[in-house]
């Protein structure tokens, strides 16, 4: 599975002119990702001079722009949202009609991209996400910077708070989580249950790297612009796009086929829930 992460909340267009704000740029970029070999668009959404914004309004429309340009493709928006919302603020996409397939899930509390900026996650907060999304039969996938969040996910999950089976999402390189490098992206693949699934993201330079491991070891991958705005050292993507092909030309010659959107949905369990 190659899910595009195609804008985030951080990355600006003075970092790279081809990151999307409107809801127009939303779908272009979506559709580019989609016709690459993505069958998940993880999704933050922008109002149109970049500004971050969880309005389930803004949600909306934006979704509905992907979905007229790729009907099957899997959304997954963010209840991350950035730093400095409030719960409620970040929940609003899941309480769109109908309610997406799956959302994100952060696990833990970090020192975000380091300096005084801290991403809340209290225990407390993940377990109300957690209620909210059980009621509406969304499924998670398991936001996790560093180790201890996986242990949070563990332990909600003995609880009966998280539903099995688990999807993960490892994100490494972070400013404030773990680092990038094969023997932590191994020591966090070997801390989930069997029956789990996993994808990988790294930011910048470690972006291909990574998931290139993360497709020889048979997990999943995240690549976009949220993560990286470059196709190649000094080189700028011109869309999301370029940076799917360029994981679709890597698992090829690795022998890993790549997911239709139904096909990832098989691999998440999204049709035994919904």
């Amino acid at each position: 599975m190659i899910t595009g992460a195609i804008c985030g909340a951080e990355v600006t267009k003075e970092n790279n002119p081809n990151v999307p704000y409107t809801v127009e740029e939303v779908g272009r970029e979506a559709e580019l990702a989609y016709n690459a070999g993505a069958s998940i668009i993880h999704l933050h959404v922008r109002e149109d001079d970049g500004t971050p914004t969880q309005s389930k309004e803004r949600f909306k429309v934006c979704i509905e722009e992907v979905k007229r340009r790729c009907p099957d493709v899997i959304i997954l928006p963010s209840t991350g949202g950035a730093v400095g919302m409030t719960n409620t603020e970040r929940l609003q996409p899941i309480y769109l009609d109908p309610p997406p397939e799956i959302a994100t899930l952060d696990c833990g509390t970090m020192n975000w991209i380091g300096g005084d900026e801290i991403f809340v996650n209290t225990e407390n907060t993940i377990i109300y996400f957690v209620e909210e999304m059980n009621k509406r039969g969304i499924k998670y996938e398991l936001e996790c910077f560093d180790k201890g969040m996986i242990d949070m996910a563990l332990r909600l999950n003995n609880k009966g708070y998280v539903k099995d089976p688990m999807h993960f999402n490892f994100m490494l390189g972070v400013k404030g989580g773990i680092s990038a490098t094969p023997r932590d992206l191994l020591f966090l693949v070997n801390s989930i249950p069997h029956n789990s699934t996993y994808s990988v993201g790294a930011t910048g330079r470690h972006e291909f790297p990574m998931i290139t491991l993360s497709i020889i070891m048979g997990g999943h991958v995240r690549v976009g612009f949220e993560d990286n705005i470059y196709l190649s050292k000094g080189n700028l993507a011109k869309s999301n796009g370029e940076l799917v092909e360029k994981v679709v030309r890597i698992s090829k010659e690795l022998g890993r086929d790549i997911a239709t959107p139904d096909e990832a949905r098989k691999i998440l369990g999204l049709l035994e829930i919904n």
